[in-house]
């Protein structure tokens, strides 16, 4: 006898508890993220952290931009997945997280000439970067800004290349119509550019606090 079909399984906390640590964390990225708790710093979770790796595998990133250096739990993420000489760009406006991120890739062996630490607010550091040249562009930096950042990682990327945009579901805040805080309703003009742009073609994950992949053709 043919069973019925089943419908999507409810994400109850212990089954995205289960999901978040089903790929095992390297030490020195578990090192790193409890250092970054302790601080009160922000990093990607432990599923998204996994979720980094693979996209940077899939497409060979070898040149990567990241907005939010979070500490470097997600360069060191992104390391893992990019090919042997690959670049990392990480733009901070905060010196702690970035000192922190630094500290974190060292540690683990990262060479120094492989990635770039650039201090500053990311709208200023973006425009400088070259048009079509990176292969991955990390979204994870001031929310209120998500919308443009978004714009640029359009300009950056390459065909075939990613934009992947952290904790877009705020929570549940995002979903929730009657929120209209500010945050949330710049997260929901950021959905909606991806949604509309034409050379994009995407999906909302819930890894996280919600993952937001496009690629660019």
């Amino acid at each position: 006898m043919n069973q019925s079909p089943q419908g999507p399984t409810a994400p109850t906390p212990e089954l995205w508890a289960w999901t978040e640590t089903f790929v095992p964390e390297p030490p020195h990225a578990a090192e790193a993220r409890a250092s970054a708790e302790q601080a009160g710093e922000l990093t990607v979770s432990r599923g998204g952290a996994a979720l980094l790796t693979l996209l940077a595998r899939t497409v060979s990133a070898r040149a990567v931009v990241e907005i939010g250096s979070g500490a470097g739990v997600s360069a060191l993420a992104l390391f893992a997945g990019m090919v042997p000489n690959g670049i990392l760009t990480s733009v901070d406006t905060e010196a702690e997280p970035q000192a922190d991120a630094r500290r974190t890739l060292l540690t683990a062996g990262i060479p120094s000439n492989r990635f770039r630490l650039i201090s500053g607010r990311a709208l200023d550091v973006l425009p400088r970067l070259s048009d079509g040249g990176y292969d991955l562009v990390l979204i994870n930096g001031d929310k209120l800004e998500y919308v443009e950042y978004i714009a640029q990682a359009q300009r950056l990327l390459r065909s075939g290349g990613l934009v992947v945009v952290e904790s877009v579901l705020l929570g549940g805040r995002t979903a929730d119509a009657s929120n209209e805080d500010d945050e949330t309703i710049v997260i929901r003009e950021a959905l909606e550019a991806v949604a509309e742009a034409e050379d994009l073609t995407y999906s909302l994950l819930p890894v996280g606090d919600g993952v937001l992949v496009a690629v660019k053709h």
